[in-house]
């Protein structure tokens, strides 16, 4: 499908532009085509900001991705995604790592880091509303032909380990939901290798189910969305009733006793189970990853942000609450996947009945698949975005003639998730959460600052209010989660070894396309 973006804002003020085409072969090396050139972006002078912000994202974003997506859809997606599997899972072990007294300020402190980094989302996102998200970004504020080359790189490189991760844990947290219902899906099929159970062929199924969902028009997949979302409300609504519901039935609503800790031991523990919380409420970025698509971006995506970080850490606040009078026993709930659904669903079968249980954790499963959905929907948009500047696969910069999706990258994505549900992913919370944060949230957060250091004078739809304040205290809030807890060497040296592997990969292809820092003077104009 070949549209031009001149026929689109005739009284905008854009010089024509050629139609743009699908990609030819594939070629790893391709040129890159620069979206922040200063020679194809229409000048800021004479137009207001919102207008600059149009302008930009249809100069910048192949005219087949359409601004079909409105504020309640950004919100809805970002709750999709925040809402997963984490929750209900993690829920005892953050209870378990804090204590009783101090779990409510592990999600209490995990909001204040979403809202603080949310609003470097929101400036940016405003700002560059464009496919890709944080890959955007990372190019646009260190700069298309300098660092930003490798910056960017480096996250599109971290990303081909988090993103597939992070879909594959969903999965498999659906598949050992299944096997609560099916226990024969714990069984081993292939005695020589004892780590494999049905349940990771039922996960890498899921993941594939989930990306031929997905393979369809944006349109298509919104209805769909609000469907799964109906399914999300539900289970969340269903564990904070039955919560306070039990606990009016057994003497009303009180505090489990605890023993004082030490303050060296307490701040560890509220660290760990920060971190965690801080896990279950990613994905109030989701819609930066659909910046070309949304309709109004310079309102819809702040907006979004805020909105579902709001909604979000309502409803984790509440569900503590009201689950902390019956998870006396949360400290011995990491046993087994199981176990840990076990002790949400018994909340709701003490207070209704045996049925209630097995709805709840039924609408848990929904929940996974949901989650899933929405993680591979705005992921799939990245390396879309990274290949239509040449710098990742090519081939993946195709967008489909008829959905107006990014299909092929889409199909990657699905296929490598389902390939990482037959991986063992004990500690990929912690891994994904420490690695995101140095390649990054850290990279976002300090840039957002340099941004307006040196372009003060560039058009910012939102800008953020007492600002440099909201990306200090998220830089000082995942700075506390990262430090405050055991083993945090080791764990901060992996995410050191994907970045240096990734510089490795990004130097020897930059030193053969002689690009930065191997650009000639020709190059750096």
């Amino acid at each position: 499908m070949h549209r031009t973006v001149s026929s689109q804002c005739p009284a905008r003020g854009l010089a024509p532009t050629k139609s743009l085409s699908l990609p030819g072969p594939f070629n790893p090396f391709a040129p890159r085509r620069n979206i922040f050139d200063s020679h194809s972006m229409p000048e800021p002078s004479s137009t207001s900001a919102a207008d600059f912000v149009e302008q930009r994202s249809l100069a910048g974003s192949p005219a087949t991705l359409e601004r079909r997506i409105g504020l309640r859809s950004a919100v809805l997606f970002n709750m999709l995604e925040m809402i997963g599997v984490g929750p209900f899972i993690t829920l005892p072990l953050v209870i378990a790592a804090a204590g009783y007294r101090l779990s409510v300020w592990a999600w209490l402190l995990g909001a204040v880091i979403a809202v603080a980094d949310g609003l470097v989302w929101a400036e940016l996102g405003a700002a560059f509303p464009q496919a890709g998200g944080s890959y955007a970004f990372l190019r646009a504020i260190y700069g298309p032909t300098g660092a930003g080359n490798w910056i960017s790189f480096l996250y599109v490189w971290q990303l081909g380990f988090t993103a597939p991760l992070s879909i594959a844990s969903g999965c498999i947290g659906l598949s050992s939901f299944l096997a609560w219902f099916w226990p024969g899906l714990e069984a081993v099929p292939i005695r020589m290798i004892p780590s494999l159970h049905y349940a990771n062929f039922a996960a890498s199924a899921a993941c594939l189910l989930v990306t031929a969902l997905l393979y369809r028009n944006l349109r298509s997949i919104t209805r769909l969305a609000w469907v799964l979302f109906a399914g999300v409300i539900a289970a969340l609504v269903g564990v904070i009733v039955s919560g306070f519901a039990h606990a009016a039935a057994t003497g009303g609503w009180h505090m489990p006793a605890a023993p004082a800790l030490p303050l060296a031991i307490a701040l560890g523990g509220v660290a760990q189970a920060t971190l965690i919380a801080t896990y279950d409420y990613w994905g109030y970025y989701n819609i930066c990853f659909l910046g070309g698509e949304v309709r109004r971006p310079e309102r819809t995506i702040p907006r979004a942000i805020l909105l579902s970080v709001l909604f979000v850490s309502a409803f984790y606040i509440a569900m503590n609450l009201a689950a902390l009078p019956s998870m006396r026993d949360a400290a011995h709930a990491a046993g087994s996947a199981a176990l840990r659904i076990q002790l949400v669903a018994d909340i709701a079968r003490s207070a209704f009945g045996a049925w209630a249980g097995y709805t709840i954790a039924a609408l848990i499963i929904w929940t996974a698949f949901a989650s899933v959905f929405s993680l591979l929907l705005g992921y799939s948009r990245v390396p879309y975005a990274a290949a239509r500047d040449g710098n990742y696969f090519s081939f993946l910069a195709a967008v489909h003639p008829r959905h107006g999706i990014p299909h092929r990258s889409l199909v990657a994505l699905g296929l490598v998730g389902a390939f990482f549900c037959f991986f063992s992913l004990a500690q990929v919370i912690t891994m994904l959460v420490i690695t995101r944060i140095l390649l990054q949230f850290f990279l976002q957060q300090i840039g957002v600052i340099l941004l307006r250091i040196r372009q003060p004078n560039l058009p910012r739809p939102f800008r953020m209010p007492l600002f440099p304040l909201p990306p200090l205290a998220a830089m000082a809030g995942f700075a506390f989660i990262l430090v405050n807890r055991a083993h945090a060497i080791g764990e901060l040296a992996v995410a050191g070894g994907i970045a240096a592997s990734g510089t490795l990969l990004y130097l020897f292809r930059a030193h053969h396309l002689r690009e930065w820092p191997f650009a000639r003077p020709a190059n750096l104009r």
